[in-house]
């Protein structure tokens, strides 16, 4: 017990809460073993009851010891006082802990009562709030989760996701966690809204570019390239994932507020848009001009092109509004089609060096 309460001192205050949490079924552990040789009695009630179930019940008194939240009590039968009839069969811990992973997605109702009987067998106390974690490849999980602070791991679809319990706000301790490795960490949320944490994670790591060459730019306005398996913030990104939530309503808005661009060329178009957005971002054409790195008299020309197309409407600030948001969604949407683009290229790129000689004779003899 010394060792465990020396190994939490030695962290930094702000840790402890984590630290805590990943030593306490040890602990718990530790004083179910001391009571048994210690206490006859106590040895003897303890052969009665199932072994988990006491060490849980020691792991809620020492959170509540420690002012985590009260201690939980498992329900009793009205008819009889006893727990049998509702305590559910003894569920392996990895399988549980999925399921108690997928309990708190929230895409089925599970009663209060169910969700303690998960957590008790994932040996995961529910805390107050979790933050969740989208990974792209799967390395050294089960290290990763005991260094987050014994998170949940479950598999959603083609990520791997973590939930982190009552998540500290030191985003240098998760980064150093996550060196080298793609990964978005969502926002921090309430447990009952825990599903919302691992979809908008889900969703910006399926926005992150892959790793870019060295020297590769950001692109302005959007995540810009992901170096060394940079990891990125849902907080951070805020904007730009409610603006690109919905493809097509981001396709929508565009048609509804920029027909007046529809009659030009595309490059004209794009010019006009670019100048617009830069104008609109700045509040200014020297401003803007200094944004797209051209003259100041050229913006004002394109200006006036502009407000011969859109008339009088650039002086509502309302339509101002929903012109820069339309703008801004139509170039962080280029932007990923770009990625897109630029991340096909290179699977086929890698798939030419494997193609059957007979293929590549032919193709040499048609010109191809």
């Amino acid at each position: 017990m010394s060792d465990v309460l020396n190994r939490i001192r030695s962290r930094p205050r702000g840790e402890w809460a984590r630290v805590q949490r990943k030593e306490l079924p040890a602990v718990a552990d530790q004083v179910v073993e001391a009571l048994q040789r210690s206490i006859p009695a106590m040895s003897a009630f303890l052969r009665e009851i199932d072994r988990e179930d006491a060490q849980w019940a020691v792991e809620q008194a020492l959170l509540a010891a420690l002012g985590h939240h009260s201690p939980e009590t498992k329900e009793t039968d009205a008819g009889t006082g006893t727990q049998a009839d509702n305590v559910t069969a003894a569920v392996p811990i990895d399988r549980a802990r999925r399921q108690l992973f997928t309990a708190l997605m929230g895409e089925e109702e599970f009663p209060e009562s169910r969700l303690t009987e998960l957590a008790r067998s994932a040996r995961w106390p529910l805390p107050e709030t979790v933050r969740a974690i989208a990974l792209a490849s799967p390395s050294e999980v089960p290290q990763l989760a005991a260094a987050l602070g014994n998170a949940l791991v479950s598999p959603v679809e083609s990520e791997l996701c973590l939930l982190i319990p009552d998540p500290e706000e030191d985003r240098e301790a998760l980064e150093t966690v996550l060196r080298g490795r793609t990964a978005a960490v969502g926002h921090t949320v309430p447990l009952s809204d825990a599903g919302s944490s691992v979809r908008w994670a889900r969703r910006l790591l399926e926005l992150t570019p892959p790793p870019a060459a060295p020297g590769a730019n950001a692109i302005n306005g959007g995540i810009g390239t992901n170096q060394d398996g940079k990891v990125l913030f849902v907080d951070d990104h805020l904007s730009m994932l409610l603006l690109l939530q919905d493809e097509s309503l981001a396709c929508a808005l565009s048609s509804r507020w920029l027909g007046p661009l529809a009659e030009l060329t595309p490059r004209q178009s794009e010019r006009l848009e670019v100048t617009l957005l830069a104008w609109l971002e700045s509040g200014g054409a020297p401003e803007a001009a200094k944004t797209l790195q051209v003259h100041p008299q050229t913006v004002r020309y394109r200006l006036r092109q502009i407000e011969k197309l859109f008339g009088s409407a650039l002086r509502d600030p309302r339509t101002r509004f929903e012109l820069e948001m339309t703008l801004r969604g139509r170039r962080l949407l280029g932007q990923i089609r770009r990625q897109r683009t630029r991340a096909g290229r290179r699977a086929r790129t890698n798939t030419t060096g494997v193609r059957p000689l007979g293929v590549a004779r032919e193709a040499r003899v048609n010109g191809l």
